[in-house]
């Protein structure tokens, strides 16, 4: 059990952590960076660390997810690791269309995922902000799918 004087260096650590804003190192705090998507050497890599982690997009997109991704957008694919999953994802989408297939399907499970988040956090009120965070960050996911298409096709 925790007595006084540990709880008081607990704290005093705790907000020295918070003076040298290491908050938010995990990259999980919203920030107001644009995405330049002139950064990545090409689309597969810059939809990756756009999309997939949940960190940036707001969601999770497991194995189980790109498969029913792909077969939304009209591809069928078997179970790989998420990277290669992805990466075969983008081998289907070599045009503007199947691209377009790709984004209205990503967006479609993202809305799906948002539409979770909301129902939580109308129930959790305490929870609210941190659920809110995360649909921001779908919706702005969401936002930049027409530039992904402009830049790439």
């Amino acid at each position: 059990m925790l007595n006084r004087e540990d709880l008081d260096s607990l704290r005093a650590d705790f907000e020295a952590f918070k003076e040298k804003n290491n908050l938010c190192e995990d990259g999980s705090c919203v920030s107001g960076e644009s995405i330049d998507l002139k950064d990545y050497p090409n689309y597969t890599d810059a939809l990756y660390n756009i999309i997939m982690p949940p960190s940036k997009s707001g969601v999770y997109i497991s194995r189980w997810d790109l498969k029913e991704i792909a077969e939304d957008a009209g591809e069928s694919m078997a179970i790989h690791p998420r990277r290669r999953m992805f990466e075969l994802l983008m081998k289907y989408a070599i045009d503007r269309e199947r691209m377009k297939l790709v984004l209205d399907a990503i967006e479609k499970h993202i809305l799906y995922k948002v539409e979770i988040y909301e129902e939580l956090r109308d129930e959790f009120l305490d929870s609210a902000n941190l659920f809110q965070e995360k649909i921001d960050k779908a919706h702005k996911t969401i936002d930049i799918f027409p530039d992904i298409l402009d830049e790439y096709f």
